[in-house]
């Protein structure tokens, strides 16, 4: 009866690790909102992680978070390194591309809670009087990874924070940037 059961869990386990095996080598997720506010007040904001403290939903989860700046004020080649609680963890965001009104590149480091590289983008695209805006995330996608999206789903849980962080930049960009705009 004993063999029967441990024979079980051990094959259990190998399929759920063989199944994983199955899993994309990379992730991607994405979202995206419609902002009344021109594209490069936007970018403006993107552009400057000095403002993130006025949107990102990753400031709110730890307001007592770790912050260092360096490098270029802002665009290409600045740098903002934080260590949070359980839910921010620690890393290093830095700019590395930039395009005027329309993009912002960023290297995603995390050292906490677990080690991993990624790409962080922002889209703007003009649509009329408004700005849509994609707030998007991928990268490698190591087997451990892919273990754990069998029970995490990734892009319901990074999903969630990029919804909350849009409508903050929504409603940030539609009163304090309008305002200075009028």
């Amino acid at each position: 009866m004993l063999k029967t059961i441990a024979y079980s869990v051990v094959t259990l386990v190998g399929a759920v690790l063989l199944y994983a095996a199955t899993k994309p080598d990379t992730f991607h997720v994405q979202r995206s909102i419609s902002i009344q506010a021109p594209p490069e007040k936007i970018f403006a904001v993107l552009n400057d992680f000095h403002q993130s403290v006025s949107w990102s939903p990753y400031e709110k989860k730890d307001p007592a978070m770790k912050r260092v700046f360096s490098g270029s004020e802002s665009g290409k080649g600045a740098v903002y390194q934080f260590e949070g609680n359980k839910e921010v963890g620690k890393g290093r965001l830095t700019i590395t591309d930039t395009t005027p009104s329309s993009k912002v590149v960023i290297a995603l480091d995390m050292d906490e809670p677990f080690e991993g590289h990624s790409v962080v983008e922002y889209t703007l695209s003009a649509n009329g009087g408004s700005t849509d805006v994609t707030w998007a995330i991928h990268g490698q996608q190591p087997y451990i990874g892919k273990v754990m999206s069998l029970f995490i789903d990734c892009d319901k849980m990074i999903g969630k924070d990029f919804e909350v962080g849009l409508a903050n930049l929504k409603a940030h960009s539609e009163t304090h940037l309008k305002a200075s705009t009028s």
